[in-house]
């Protein structure tokens, strides 16, 4: 079986489902393999892996209501572009 490679826009794109274990086993392996192969990604992957580590023990009420309306509307757009 030949697995297509993967590029650097996918893997950041990709990243959240590979973290959550979301991604069906064929992207899963794409990711991996272009993680063997590219540093930058693998150091991107464990930014992430650190930043929702240090995120994920903030408490919601951290974050004033204002702040989170700005962040939800910037996730809310983001795609669009």
């Amino acid at each position: 079986m030949t697995i297509n490679a993967m590029s650097c826009k996918e893997l950041v794109e990709l990243v959240t489902g590979y973290l959550e274990n979301a991604l069906p086993d064929a992207e899963r392996a794409r990711f991996e393999s272009h993680l063997q192969s590219c540093t930058g990604c693998r150091n991107y992957l464990q930014q992430m892996r650190q930043t929702i580590a240090l995120v994920g023990s903030l408490p919601e009420s951290s974050i004033t209501p204002e702040a989170q309306q700005e962040l939800l509307q910037i996730f809310r757009t983001w795609k669009q572009g």
